[in-house]
């Protein structure tokens, strides 16, 4: 099907790679020059790259920088001698400013355009661009002279000629179903198209829905155009159904492009369905231009388990949501907080506020969201003020709640503020309490002035959860960012908060490594204590130890290797379980390059070893990846977290976990 195969240059040697269309087997950077057998692709320096995780059909795309004079020039090694189409999806990198994309030939020393495409959209890969190449061709450009540039991808150059299938490949991404989410991508499948002429159409989808727990509690089925990214935008419905069976037959009647046709199977929940249970979808046939295609049998099959979107962008007016911290209070409460982010999903400073759910029945319904912490009532100009980040602490011998938090007033966030004390100077720590089950919360206090170095330019709470010790001990993690002489230059550094007067009073560690930030601590068998820390070194999280409340450190036998991640938060629990005894659980993106995978993990032997038996990954989607975890009840773990600037939550059987 494709014209063009690319070929990169190591060290003077051609090596074959994946045809154009993927970029996948390109390195990521810059491109510069990439050989085909079929002529050469090239651009200046700063013209073009290829991006990993922004892939349509595979997880890299090529990013054509915007700007006046920039374009990326393919030059054929003989001009063409039949007609070709030029096939490619493109998507717009911003919305701000113009936008003008043109792709132009070449024929003998002129340049004509050969196509104009203003109306790429935002997001997705939802325009599908295509144009007639003309025979005489020498060589083709692609400029993008708006702000940002366009992402290119599955480019390619068919001959013309009478559409043909090639084949029919699927998909089945571990994605939770979630109540209240409109859009829950369970199945993908991909038809493969040669030629551009008499375009065939997709006639039907049969799907079966064997292995769904309740099928009645599905109210809504909806085949939708996609990418291969299921954490991307998605294109309109080519298909509907408001009522399901155990079997389904849809009728798109929808044309199919030349290339790569990529659609996703949504589901859409009743509000009463069980979030203890799944919805598993398969593709039984397609049936493309009168003719019934069946795809190669799966060899695993995929049940996706039900959740229930707790925060979605635009809930109670506010643009986005983040950071979760989650615990389970004495009388047995899951209370969820997180950032109510107002205007945008960008940090501090920003207009933040510290929002609050409260669950009864171990994560079944939540109520209504309250507000456990508002700047304003420490004389913030609120236009200008927020906090957030926040953890939350239960304290086990009186049943207090605490909540810390970070405020920024006016611009002190986490690259402005400075060394001092006060509020115009540096971002300030925050407590606020409850003591009727986070139903209602006291005014605001500010433990900046105890706990601080005046040196330091900022001192805060790491998110997630605190933990309270079997002494009565409370400890918070937390994180500050050091003075700017001396060898640390403003470094960042994990420690930890603690109180042994249950909360009247907290004293702060010493810094457990430098470039450590956003830690989460539990207490070992041993009664020493555990901070797993995120590491902007990247690669593996840091894990250190300290036998005397912070004052010194010393590298776990895990640390920077046992558990991977991608530069993020995770999170950190201790679970005295009545049946499994002390079990630690840990929640991450498990990759060390994109914030994916999210992932629990289970330790029995005191958090030396994770052991990969079990790992239990619950979501595979790209997403802003930071989680918490609290036990649900005595059989279910329960995960807040992240998908992109929205809160999710979902609970997972704990004996499965550990099968």
């Amino acid at each position: 099907m494709l014209g063009l195969r690319l070929l990169t240059i190591f060290g003077g040697l051609l090596t074959p790679l994946l045809a154009l269309e993927s970029f996948d087997a390109l390195p990521a950077g810059a491109l510069v020059e990439q050989r085909s057998s079929d002529g050469k692709f090239s651009a200046d320096v700063g013209h073009a790259s290829v991006l990993g995780g922004k892939g349509r059909s595979g997880g890299k795309a090529l990013h054509l920088v915007g700007g006046e004079n920039r374009g990326l020039t393919f030059d054929f090694d003989a001009p063409t001698t039949e007609r070709r189409s030029l096939d490619l999806w493109a998507e717009r990198w911003t919305s701000a400013g113009d936008f003008q994309f043109r792709i132009e030939v070449k024929n003998g020393e002129r340049w004509t355009e050969l196509k104009r495409e203003n109306g790429v959209k935002v997001g997705g890969f939802l325009t599908h661009v295509q144009a007639e190449v003309p025979v005489g061709v020498s060589a083709l450009r692609f400029i993008c002279t708006s702000k940002g540039g366009v992402l290119l991808d599955d480019v390619s150059l068919p001959r013309s000629g009478p559409m043909k299938v090639l084949g029919l490949a699927t998909r089945n991404p571990v994605i939770p179903v979630l109540r209240r989410k409109a859009v829950n991508p369970v199945l993908g499948f991909t038809l493969t198209t040669e030629g551009n002429q008499k375009p065939a159409q997709v006639e039907a989808v049969e799907l079966s829905f064997d292995g769904t727990t309740r099928v009645e509690d599905i109210e809504r089925i909806e085949i939708l155009q996609g990418s291969s990214d299921p954490s991307s935008n998605f294109g309109k419905a080519i298909a509907v159904a408001n009522s399901v069976s155990s079997s389904l037959v849809l009728k798109p009647n929808h044309p199919l492009a030349s290339g790569e046709n990529t659609f996703w199977v949504s589901v859409r929940l009743k509000d009463r369905a069980d979030i203890d249970g799944c919805v598993s979808v398969s593709l039984k046939q397609v049936k493309v231009a009168g003719k019934v295609i069946v795809p190669e049998p799966s060899t695993s099959k995929v049940r996706q388990r039900i959740g229930v979107a707790l925060r979605l962008r635009g809930d109670d007016g506010s643009n986005s949501y983040r950071i979760p911290g989650m615990a389970k209070t004495k009388v047995g409460t899951l209370l969820a907080v997180y950032d109510i982010r107002y205007n945008g999903c960008g940090d501090l400073p920003a207009k933040i506020d510290v929002g609050v759910s409260r669950s009864t029945d171990g994560g079944q319904s939540w109520g209504d969201m309250s507000i456990a912490m508002h700047p304003g009532t420490m004389g913030a100009r609120y236009d200008g003020d927020g906090n957030g980040d926040p953890a939350i602490l239960v304290d086990q011998q009186t049943g207090r709640i605490w909540v810390a938090a970070f405020w920024s007033h006016g611009n002190h966030g986490w690259n402005s503020s400075r060394p001092g004390m006060s509020p115009d100077e540096t971002g300030q720590l925050l407590l606020a309490h409850s003591d009727d089950d986070g139903v209602s919360w006291s005014e605001l206090r500010n433990i900046t002035a105890a706990i601080k170095d005046p040196a330091w330019r900022l001192v805060f709470n790491g998110p997630g959860a605190g933990i309270c010790l079997k002494d009565g001990t409370l400890v918070f993690p937390a994180q500050f960012r050091a003075a700017d002489g001396g060898e640390t230059l403003g470094k960042p550094f994990s420690t930890i908060l603690s109180s042994k007067d249950h909360g009247q009073t907290w004293s702060i560690g010493t810094g457990a490594r430098s470039d450590t930030t956003e830690a989460q601590v539990v207490e070992l068998q041993d009664g020493s204590l555990m901070l797993n820390c995120r590491d902007n070194r990247g690669g593996s999280r840091t894990v250190m130890v300290t036998k005397d409340l912070g004052r010194s450190w010393t590298p776990h036998s895990t640390d920077r290797g046992a558990l991977p991640e991608p530069v993020c938060m995770a999170s950190l629990l201790r679970w005295d379980h009545p049946q499994h005894g002390p079990l630690f659980i840990f929640s991450n993106p498990a990759s060390t390059s994109e914030r994916r995978d999210m992932t629990l993990k289970i330790s029995k032997d005191d958090a030396a070893s994770w052991p990969q038996k079990w790992h239990t990954l619950y979501d595979s989607r790209n997403g802003s990846g930071y989680s918490c975890v609290a036990p649900a009840d005595n059989e279910h773990i329960g995960i807040l977290y992240e998908g992109i600037c929205e809160l999710y939550f979902m609970r997972l059987p704990l004996d499965a976990c550990l099968k």
